[in-house]
């Protein structure tokens, strides 16, 4: 009966652990949330926006909200899908992207800029 506690605690030791390791992954985030330069001036309704050199977005880019600058031709589009050289489904605002991505990393992004 001994090794049978014992069996049962080492399977639950296991369990225990793995869920750790499970919640430190999910809680993790990282730094930036997956972007790309776009055009904002060419958004289709089937395809989303056209994705262009990450040279238009220049440095950084804009973070959340505003037009952009007048002098760069593209915007950081955050969490979008992309397909076929468009994006769709995502958002300018990367303090909205990192809310979205979730498990515990609205806190850590800034808007810095």
């Amino acid at each position: 009966m001994a090794a049978k506690a014992r069996r049962r605690l080492r399977s639950s030791t296991v369990v225990l652990g793995g869920m750790g390791v499970l919640a430190t992954a999910l809680t993790s985030c990282g730094s930036e949330p997956d972007k790309r330069c776009v055009d904002p001036n060419s958004y289709d309704v089937s395809r989303g926006y056209k994705v262009v050199d990450s040279k238009a977005c220049g440095k950084g880019g804009s973070s959340s909200g505003g037009s952009g600058g007048s002098s760069s031709s593209g915007r950081w589009y955050y969490d979008g899908n992309k397909s076929g050289g468009f994006s769709d489904r995502g958002t300018f605002s990367k303090s909205q992207a990192v809310d979205r991505g979730g498990f515990g990393c609205s806190g850590s992004g800034s808007g810095g800029g």
